[in-house]
């Protein structure tokens, strides 16, 4: 039985190609703040170079009519050490739609198709976006982990970027396909640079490999690290499913280990930005307990998307990692994850909703979300005990003054006094 979805992708096409739409000059979205920039957020050894990638995921179910398969377009942005001349050339920028396809673009700090460094290997990371949006909305933290050593791909996951989808008048057309396919992207990803033989993927370490989700990003990468899905029935009929279709359907939305019998010993690490699911309870606790995998939950404790108590910090206590760790931003909402907004979003609060917080600078997030995440990736797929010391051992980020006047020490890497409102949770044996 069809289920009736709609795709939106040639409108977006028209909307950002058509001719009657001028074309955004690009921007700069970040200042220089050296001296309250975090330590590990400061840029890398290497020169970044960025490249697109069409590729083709084969005969996966097609979501149009759930009866049948179709080949899975994607669309990748990779970022990678580049060699050392890349640095004379002209920096990249990144074009995009808001979520009323309003066009934009971003000057990133990559350059782009620039050669790859000769030699090397460098771990893998995956980087998959929320619902909707896309495959640069965290070009800045895929930028900073190639500087310092990584192959980073952001993923256009079809059916649900801000082009495919009207958020207006059918914004949850892409929700099934999303709940199906987030994770199953994830493990193609890293399935295909392991088969692929470009020069990028010469210098790509696939045995070391870790995936970074946001939102609904991080809702299918607890998944591709080891946990199961627990849709029921009446859950897809309130999605749209006839009810015979939806019993058809179970055993394809409760998937486990991003399709496969078992999870892929090559993801060695996993971070999970306001991850999705914790709420409804969609990930079975019981497998979510037999996770080995080193994971990062990040959070604002205000969250109204994905929840807070009964959401992320849900999920990281089912955790059954012995390292697990979680940072929490005070009253911070959902969007902890994205670049900051570009000029258009500012012209509607739908398109501004997408991206600002109300109580903090997303700029000031984005280096703390560099700063940690590399110093977690650093510790455990590296395997560099140094990083392992940036990850906080005091709960709070705020010095407090003994009664000898002095301070406490600030957080590993941060500069004196400059980081307050930021909590740190870390799993009873982690390191």
């Amino acid at each position: 039985m069809k289920v009736k979805t709609t795709s939106w992708c040639l409108l977006a096409l028209l909307t950002v190609t058509g001719s009657a739409v001028s074309a955004p000059s690009a921007e700069h979205l970040y200042t220089q703040q050296p001296s309250v920039t975090p330590e590990l957020a400061s840029p890398g050894q290497y020169a970044v170079g960025v490249k697109t990638l069409n590729v083709v995921h084969k005969k996966q179910l097609n979501t149009q009519t759930f009866t049948s398969q179709a080949d899975r377009p994607l669309t990748l942005e990779v970022w990678y050490p580049a060699d050392d001349k890349a640095a004379t050339e002209t920096l990249a920028t990144y074009e995009n739609v808001t979520r009323l396809h309003k066009p934009f673009s971003l000057i990133g700090t990559s350059h782009r198709d620039a050669a790859p460094k000769a030699s090397g290997q460098f771990p893998l990371v995956v980087l998959s976006h929320g619902y909707t949006g896309y495959r640069t909305i965290m070009y800045y933290l895929g930028e900073h982990l190639a500087s310092h050593g990584y192959v980073v791909v952001g993923i256009d996951h079809t059916d649900s970027t801000t082009a495919d989808v009207d958020f207006v008048n059918s914004g949850f057309s892409g929700f099934p396909s999303t709940l199906i396919n987030r994770a199953r992207d994830q493990q193609f990803v890293l399935d295909y640079f392991s088969q692929d033989d470009s020069a990028i993927a010469s210098i790509t370490d696939t045995d070391d490999a870790a995936v970074i989700g946001y939102s609904m990003g991080g809702f299918g990468a607890v998944n591709t690290i080891g946990a199961c899905y627990d849709f029921n029935q009446a859950g897809l009929q309130r999605l749209g499913f006839p009810e015979e279709t939806a019993k058809q359907l179970m055993p394809i939305f409760n998937s486990c280990n991003a399709g496969r019998d078992t999870v892929d010993p090559r993801w060695k690490a996993m971070i999970a930005y306001a991850p999705w699911g914790g709420e409804t309870s969609v990930h079975d606790a019981e497998s979510m307990a037999k996770i080995t995998v080193p994971s990062l939950y990040v959070s604002g404790d205000q969250d109204d998307v994905s929840g807070y108590e009964n959401g992320v910090k849900k999920l990281f206590e089912q955790t059954g990692s012995q390292d697990k760790y979680m940072m929490v931003f005070e009253n911070a909402r959902h969007n902890i994850a994205p670049h900051p907004a570009p000029k258009v979003a500012y012209e509607t609060d739908a398109d501004l909703g997408h991206y600002i917080e109300p109580s903090w600078n997303n700029e000031q997030l984005n280096r703390i979300n560099e700063h940690m995440s590399l110093a977690f990736l650093d510790c455990f797929v590296k395997s560099d005990a140094n990083k392992c010391a940036y990850l906080p051992k005091r709960e709070s980020a705020t010095q407090v003054k003994g009664s000898d006047g002095k301070l406490t020490e600030a957080w590993p890497g941060f500069a004196d006094r400059w980081a307050t409102g930021i909590d740190f949770y870390r799993g009873t044996n982690a390191k």
